[in-house]
């Protein structure tokens, strides 16, 4: 075992996705094979509804940590396919969800399945992707892997309930935000990558190892996710410019905006997180006291530190291509700009 430490490339240089995807091409093929055979259904909407989104694009990175995660470990069976196929059903599954309750127009840059065919038979559909998602954990026999994915769909759910109850809510702090997209984005990051050592058979250091990787990604992957949409373009980024904001989600930029705001901005930032201030110009406004404010290059800083934190956590893992990969794709994640 290592106990290096590895830096953040230096800014100015580009990381990559590509040694990532080299990695898990193999598994990932394998995965994907699984998914296609598990979204089918005797009913044809359920397939119909269910490719709409998982054949719309998207890198799934969640499965492919699992990959990842049993590349590094040196696991040489085929028990994180059909995992890694419950991880990709239980996040799209969510992202269906997410869509009825936001009202979302929009997914990876066209229509959202609830645009294209409402929002009943979309959660209908999100419901039999979690079911499918359990069938695939329990086939698998391990208890401990059951544990680990069916509380990180618990907690992922009292996260996205926790946001619900924190949406138009100008008081809502850094911390209550960073407890949110702990649960409803870095949980299924960290159970993911977990997962790997698991089924390696490895020991509890690697365990913790792999889920403080995958759960700093997580929430670095969040918080890059927030800046973007206020330092981005809809034809860029898959989504509508402003989709935060217009909903009035409490994310990062928005909270340090307001805590460093004089009197005036802040009753914008409370009109307008109320609901009451959000046409076009609005947001305009926005994007220009964000920008004031630094508050986009804030948040990006913030995904950095955790970044590291999940680089750091690789250091237990001997080097190799395995490690390097894994340690680009964090890279990666914080530095996209879409």
């Amino acid at each position: 075992m290592s106990a290096e430490v590895i830096s953040l490339r230096e800014r100015g240089s580009q990381p990559s996705l590509a040694p990532m995807l080299a990695l898990t091409a193999p598994g990932m093929n394998s995965v994907n094979a699984v998914i296609l055979d598990r979204m089918q259904s005797e009913i044809p909407l359920i397939p119909a509804l269910a490719g709409h989104l998982i054949a719309g694009g998207g890198k799934r990175m969640r499965p492919m940590l699992t990959v990842a995660g049993a590349e590094l470990c040196g696991y040489q069976g085929t028990r994180h396919h059909k995992l890694a196929a419950a991880v990709e059903f239980i996040h799209t599954a969510t992202l269906l969800h997410d869509d009825v309750v936001d009202g979302s127009e929009t997914r990876r840059g066209k229509a959202a399945a609830n645009i294209v065919f409402g929002n009943p038979a979309t959660v209908l559909v999100g419901d039999f992707l979690f079911t499918r998602s359990f069938e695939l954990m329990v086939e698998d026999g391990s208890l401990k892997v059951l544990k680990i994915l069916s509380t990180a769909s618990s907690i992922i759910a009292e996260g996205e309930v926790d946001q619900l109850t924190a949406q138009r809510r100008i008081e809502t702090s850094e911390d209550h935000y960073l407890d949110i997209i702990g649960s409803k984005t870095a949980a299924l990051f960290a159970a993911a990558t977990r997962i790997s050592a698991v089924i390696a058979e490895k020991g509890e250091a690697e365990e913790l190892a792999l889920d403080s990787y995958g759960r700093n990604l997580g929430i670095a992957f969040q918080l890059v996710d927030d800046a973007i949409d206020y330092d981005s373009e809809a034809a860029e980024s898959g989504k509508d410019k402003g989709d935060d904001f217009r909903e009035g989600k409490m994310t990062l930029p928005v909270i340090l905006a307001y805590a460093r705001g004089n009197a005036e901005e802040r009753k914008f930032w409370e009109d307008a997180i109320a609901g009451f201030r959000c046409d076009d110009e609005d947001l305009a406004h926005a994007i220009t006291l964000i920008n004031k404010h630094g508050c986009v290059e804030a948040t990006r800083e913030r995904a950095r530190m955790y970044a590291q934190r999940a680089i750091d956590a690789l250091s237990i893992f001997p080097s190799g291509a395995a490690r390097d990969a894994m340690a680009e794709a964090v890279q990666f994640a914080v530095a996209r700009r879409y």
